[in-house]
């Protein structure tokens, strides 16, 4: 969840510092005399960290979230001094600011931490980011893998091949595919190269739920994982996922929660007039697609299958019963959204909103 900073109060500098993979600019503020330094440095933790003890007072430092990860900020929490880990999308900029430079960046950042006007991130755990690279990687192959799907069957359609034997992707598709061989050998040779790399990806994929379901299960995350396991359509590699993506759950409410994902709709509103639009799809990208993905499976009848239950018997009894609260009362929604005629996808959106307080609502259970 993002929380606000407040103004700097016992610092003497604030230090913004625009982070490059190659360079980082820096400039630092002098709150008592205004003076500004600027400096360009190496993309290295340790020189960031010599500029700052180098200014010889107490500093506080920001610099944007990005793809440089959070090393930066870790070595200056290590060294006891005060960073900002500042979301990009919510510093304020003048609209008429048509110049933007390095230099530019970490001077509006060094001053929006002086006045408090910073909106800062959670600095994830070393284990929680290594464990939400490997989600991620599951995530990355299970979308190469449909595209590779796609590209394989898509070849056999141009020419008039199709497979009409029951569900695709099933053995008894694989086995068909084997057989499959086309007339002209270029083509054929194409066709064997994308089906190898379907192969080849599902193997990819299947090591890495492998992995990731061995971490579920050992781990600081399996109590979380037992817990989000007793909501349908949420397994082990989903629970795992957003384990790891939200990290600490208290930050949230069961109404703020939907919001950070960016499952609340957007707004308009002036006088007496108020419009709602589609979904604001603001923070996680990877959560909001699970949870939309697990908000389908509450649409059938609800009843507890063998697999449920075992989830059940994981987890204690007062998640076991929250879950099953929580599978009663979206199964419901979803009958109270087909009565009235609901589009699906607007239906599945409201559902994955109230998912995500269910989630949240187990996660939190003690």
């Amino acid at each position: 969840m993002f929380t606000n900073t407040i103004p700097a109060a016992r610092e003497r500098w604030v230090v913004g510092l625009d982070v490059h993979a190659r360079s980082i600019s820096a400039s630092a503020l002098d709150l008592l005399t205004g003076e500004l330094i600027n400096a360009r440095l190496t993309a290295d933790p340790a020189t960031a960290l010599r500029f700052v003890t180098g200014l010889g007072a107490d500093s506080a430092v920001a610099y944007e979230a990005g793809p440089t990860g959070f090393g930066l900020a870790r070595a200056l929490d290590q060294a006891a001094i005060r960073c900002v880990v500042a979301a990009p999308s919510k510093i304020a900029r003048a609209p008429g600011d048509r110049v933007k430079t390095d230099k530019r960046d970490a001077t509006l950042l060094a001053r929006r931490l002086a006045a408090g006007d910073l909106t800062a991130v959670r600095v994830p755990s070393p284990t929680e980011e290594a464990a939400r690279d490997l989600t991620r990687a599951h995530e990355d192959a299970r979308a190469d893998l449909m595209s590779a799907r796609h590209r394989a069957s898509k070849l056999l359609l141009r020419h008039g091949i199709v497979y009409s034997g029951g569900s695709t992707w099933s053995r008894d598709h694989h086995a068909w595919l084997a057989r499959t061989h086309l007339d002209q050998p270029p083509a054929q040779d194409a066709f064997e190269d994308a089906y190898q790399q379907v192969l080849l990806l599902e193997a990819r994929k299947r090591n890495l739920a492998a992995k990731i379901t061995h971490l579920a299960t050992n781990s600081e995350f399996t109590d979380v994982v037992h817990a989000l396991g007793c909501l349908r359509g949420i397994s082990v590699l989903t629970a795992m996922s957003l384990a790891v993506e939200i990290g600490d759950w208290d930050r949230f409410t069961g109404a703020s929660i939907g919001a950070y994902l960016g499952l609340t709709p957007t707004e308009h509103s002036s006088g007496n007039s108020r419009r709602l639009g589609p979904i604001t799809k603001a923070g996680n990208p990877h959560i909001r697609l699970l949870l939309a993905e697990a908000a389908w499976h509450h649409r059938p009848g609800y009843r507890v299958g063998t697999t449920l239950q075992a989830r059940f018997d994981a987890a204690t009894p007062a998640q076991a019963a929250r879950g099953h609260e929580g599978n009663l009362r979206l199964h419901h929604r979803w009958v109270h959204f087909t009565t009235q005629h609901k589009r699906t996808t607007i239906a599945n959106t409201a559902i994955a909103r109230e998912l995500a307080g269910w989630c949240w609502s187990l996660a939190t259970t003690r």
